[in-house]
């Protein structure tokens, strides 16, 4: 059976970026041989320190554009992606939002096999994205992103309505859930109601124990 898979978005926190993103993925490292799949995703510029690092932590892009090599200017292009290590990518965060046509061009691009979540605000955006056939939808409502309140304690149903939706669309994409997950509790509830995942970010990246946080985001799987 796959592993739940818990999603670390470093964003660009200084407590995840540089130096500091390199003792976070050492505290996801001493969790990897437990019962969850962990990922970091990662600044553009820590992809290859990070990459190079990791021996168990999958690490990801924060996000892609569809452009090839040439006259781009600020975009993050993807072969240049791959090559300094990501190994997945999560797309169209409530930070960074892109459209529908952004999403579908990007997938086309990318080599088989590369793993992207697409990110969704709400079970009418999930519907959209499961029908371009991303690896996974983290469902997010915005509202919660960065609050001491969990999405599975403040709209359960949103996560079941969106894993319900989801797989009516695509039963292949797998769903996870976002938005104040903080600890082990809002872990075991989200794979209650049928997410298999959680993504988050503040809960982690600005814990003063990350070890602590981390072990306990485990401790009922």
């Amino acid at each position: 059976m796959t592993k739940p898979l818990i999603v670390v978005n470093f964003k660009t926190y200084a407590s995840a970026s540089g130096e500091a993103a390199q003792l976070l993925l050492e505290a996801m490292e001493a969790q990897s041989e437990g019962p969850a799949t962990f990922v970091a995703v990662a600044s553009a510029f820590d992809l290859a320190p990070l990459s190079q690092a990791s021996t168990h932590v999958e690490v990801w892009s924060q996000h892609l554009d569809p452009v090839g090599l040439g006259g781009f200017t600020g975009w993050l292009e993807p072969t240049t992606a791959l090559a300094r290590g990501a190994v997945g990518s999560i797309i169209n965060h409530a930070e960074h939002k892109v459209s529908l046509e952004h999403v579908e061009q990007l997938l086309s691009m990318l080599p088989e096999g590369f793993p992207v979540c697409a990110c969704a605000a709400d079970v009418h955006e999930a519907r959209a994205l499961a029908a371009l056939n991303p690896t996974y939808i983290a469902v997010e409502p915005p509202e919660l992103i960065g609050g001491d309140i969990s999405v599975t304690t403040a709209d359960p149903s949103i996560v079941s309505d969106t894993v319900a939706a989801v797989k009516a669309v695509n039963p292949k994409v797998r769903v996870l859930c976002g938005a104040g997950v903080k600890n082990g509790r809002d872990v075991a509830k989200a794979l209650e109601l049928g997410a298999e995942g959680v993504l988050l970010a503040s809960g982690v990246t600005k814990a003063k124990d990350v070890d602590s946080v981390l072990a306990d985001l485990v401790a009922l799987l």
